[in-house]
This record gives structure tokens, sequence and C-alpha cells, in this order.
């Protein structure tokens, strides 16, 4: 199976399915990003544009992602970029990578560039219906991202509702964590979201739910079956 993970900035794609892309790498699947935004403005702890896309594919090379789709699109300001840019550059991936499954942010996630991100992705994952020729898509999957999915305080919104538990190890854990640590800045002491403590919790958390000892939760928003 290929993956394609579409997210808004780098770091997103471990926080939201870091643990999970090792372990379906691990079993013989193929999983790419492409990620909207490689600019580092913006971020709490500011390196330079180049070192942040060294640490991206640093966590990269640790989780096992075989290829990455990098746009320039302004950080925290998707909200002035063109709707139909942000689409385009999906479907570029989309075409390129061919994926069966397409993995991005919960349209409800408080984080402006999410909801872009989300919005973006939902349009372009129609592409193989109107173009023949492109690889028709299986599912499309919401993940959730620590410390951003879960402030959906918009009570018109319908909230993250998972619905999908890829079990995980331990292993899966740390990696996810050290990969999270590839990138300066991002972890936080507990009990921030980010924090070791925190993100160990919620994969036991969602674990539980799911009959086992460490999980990540995803919601199936659309599905395509053919016999």
């Amino acid at each position: 199976m290929k993956y394609l993970i579409v997210v808004a900035h780098p770091d997103d794609e471990v926080l939201g399915a870091g643990a999970s892309t090792y372990k379906l790498v691990k079993n013989g699947n193929e999983v790419e990003v492409c990620v909207l935004s490689g600019k580092a403005a913006a971020r709490m702890y500011r390196p330079g544009d180049d070192e942040l896309l060294k640490d991206m594919y640093k966590s990269f090379e640790r989780t096992g992602i075989s290829k990455a789709y990098v746009g320039d699109f302004p950080n925290i300001k998707f909200n002035t970029v063109d709707h139909l840019s942000l689409v385009q550059f999906i479907e570029k991936a989309i075409r390129d990578a061919s994926p069966d499954v397409v993995i991005t942010h919960h349209p409800a996630d408080v984080n402006n560039d999410h909801l872009h991100t989300s919005m973006a992705c939902q349009a372009a994952i129609r592409l193989f219906q109107r173009q023949p020729a492109v690889k028709p898509l299986i599912e499309l999957w919401y993940m959730e991202v620590p410390s951003s999915t879960e402030w959906c305080v918009n009570s018109g919104l319908n909230k993250f509702d998972a619905n999908l538990f890829i079990e995980v190890d331990k292993d899966g854990v740390e990696t996810k964590i050290k990969a999270l640590s590839d990138y300066g800045g991002v972890m936080r002491d507990y009990p921030h979201p980010r924090s070791e403590e925190a993100i160990t919790g919620l994969a036991a958390y969602r674990g539980s739910q799911s009959g086992c000892k460490y999980a990540e939760a995803f919601q199936i928003a659309w599905r395509r079956i053919t016999f």
C-alpha cells in the first residue's frame, strides 16, 4: 500500500502519524509526505529554513518516509493564499505519488494552516474523478495533532472522532518521540501535549480504546471500495 501524508508544517507528520508511519514502512508499505510550508517563520523556536529542512529530512529517515513534496507557502498565513494554489500543489503530489490512502489534518483543528490544508486536501483527492489517468484513491483519513486538534472550542464544528486505530508497539512510540526530537524546539516539558509523557500517554489511551497497549488514532473521512 502507498500512503501520502499531507500536512501544513514540518513535524505535523510525526505528531499525527509518526508511530504509524514507522510501523507501516516496517511492514513493507511506502509512505511519502506533502508539506505545504517548509518555512521557519512564526515557529516558536526560529531556526533558519535550511536548518528546519535538515531536521525534517533527519526525522523522515528515522520513521522511514521515502519522499517529500515541500512547498513554500507562508507559515501561519495560509488564509492569505488562494485556495486553488493549495489544491493544485497537493494535486501534483497526488499525481506523482499515486497513493492508495491520503492522511491529512482534521478540518476542525484550531490551527489556521491545518484547517486550510484539510480543506484543500479534501478538494484535491477528487483528482481521479476528473482525470481518469490518475490512480483512484481508496481512503482519506484525518489525524490528530497534539496541541492543535484537541483545541476545537467552536461548538458548531464536529470534533475529531476516532474510528480507526493503528496498533503501535513501545518501539514505535519511542521512535515517534525521537523523530519529534529531531526537530529543534518542538518538544516541551510535561504537561504540554508535545512532551514525552503526554505523547506516550495519548498512545496508551488510544491503545486502551482499541484493546492494545499503544495506538495512534485516525478518523476515516472517505472510503471507496470496488469489487
